[in-house]
């Protein structure tokens, strides 16, 4: 099999853990950095081996081979970095949150599909094994009808705060949900498919994003969701699903799963099912990107499109309960 060439556009800290796990991935290669900053670029590049540094997002089009584009840039340029590449005819693994809200998804969407590019959501806990596991293991019955989901995921940021960076400027779309918020929301779509109702309450920064956000989804089916993020404290970041027939607990940080732990109502002993990793961890979507690129797909079966935006509109009708908006919407 020939090399698979990966260009990264925006070599950030999610970025650098990215271009190491390609060590990971069979035939992976990073082939090309853009930055804003040339210098920054060209280290970053000779970092990992990549031949191609260039100083502007627009001069990565005109880079030779590129298989595919991982855009690692802050939320408020997802959209506009998305749609260059797309329009440029470069398949895209854009970063979550897949964008600013659900008017910018869609227009990503429908341009990869006019363009007949390939168009994926950088999901990075769809593709861990123990997720695959945990949803065969629900979908098979083992705990039941599945009637309440819990998760949280939240960290300190560091103090003082800082307004103009990406945590906390509403121009860089900050706040706990769209940067770690997604991750119970995600979870919750996942496993229960989209909400009948939501509810949610926020704790406002300075800057007016939000440094917490509690929310309580409610589904056509009877079950419930209470989910939290926060980046003014460490929590567990755990995930438990609450079934009939007893609890499956996602081990490990939720959204990085180890494994999975399975407590059957009047069984003495809980059933662990570990699942190996190698690596970060972002190699799973890496290496089915190329998979998908492979067999000539235009979006992921495991993550397709409408699930994206599925998420996107729950994003924002959580912004909408909370009273959150961001510059220009």
């Amino acid at each position: 099999m020939r090399t698979f060439n990966w260009a990264i556009l925006g070599p950030g800290r999610i970025a650098r853990k990215f271009a190491e796990d390609l060590a990971h991935v069979p035939q992976a290669r990073l082939h090309a950095v853009a930055s804003r900053s040339l210098a920054k670029a060209e280290a970053f590049a000779a970092e990992f081996g990549a031949p191609h540094a260039v100083g502007s997002y627009e001069e990565l089009l005109a880079v030779p081979g590129i298989d595919a584009v991982y855009v690692a840039t802050p939320h408020s340029e997802h959209h506009a970095h998305a749609l260059l590449c797309l329009r440029g005819g470069l398949p895209v693994l854009c970063e979550k949150a897949f964008a600013q809200n659900a008017g910018q998804a869609q227009e990503m969407v429908r341009v990869a599909q006019e363009q007949g590019v390939f168009l994926m959501e950088a999901f990075w806990t769809r593709f861990f094994p123990a997720v695959a596991q945990a949803l065969e293991l629900v979908q098979s019955g083992v705990i039941g009808e599945v009637k309440h989901l819990v998760a949280d995921f939240g960290f300190a940021a560091p103090y003082p705060y800082e307004p103009e960076g990406r945590l906390f400027s509403p121009a860089l779309a900050g706040g706990s949900l769209l940067d770690i918020g997604v991750y119970p929301l995600f979870i919750s779509q996942l496993f229960l498919g989209p909400p009948a109702a939501v509810r949610a309450v926020s704790t406002p920064t300075g800057t007016g994003v939000d440094l917490s956000c509690a929310m309580a989804l409610a589904y056509a089916s009877g079950a419930t969701a209470t989910l939290f993020s926060t980046i003014a404290a460490t929590t567990d970041n755990r995930c438990v699903l609450y079934g009939t027939k007893g609890q499956l607990q996602l081990l490990g940080r939720f959204h990085a799963p180890t494994g999975v732990r399975v407590q059957l109502l009047g069984a003495a002993e809980a059933q662990e099912y570990p699942a190996l990793t190698a690596g970060g961890g972002y190699h799973y979507e890496a290496a089915h990107v190329q998979q998908c690129l492979a067999q000539g797909l235009r979006e992921s079966p495991l993550l397709p499109l409408a699930f994206s935006l599925g998420l996107m509109e729950l994003l924002d009708a959580v912004r909408r309960e909370i009273g959150l908006r961001y510059p220009g919407e």
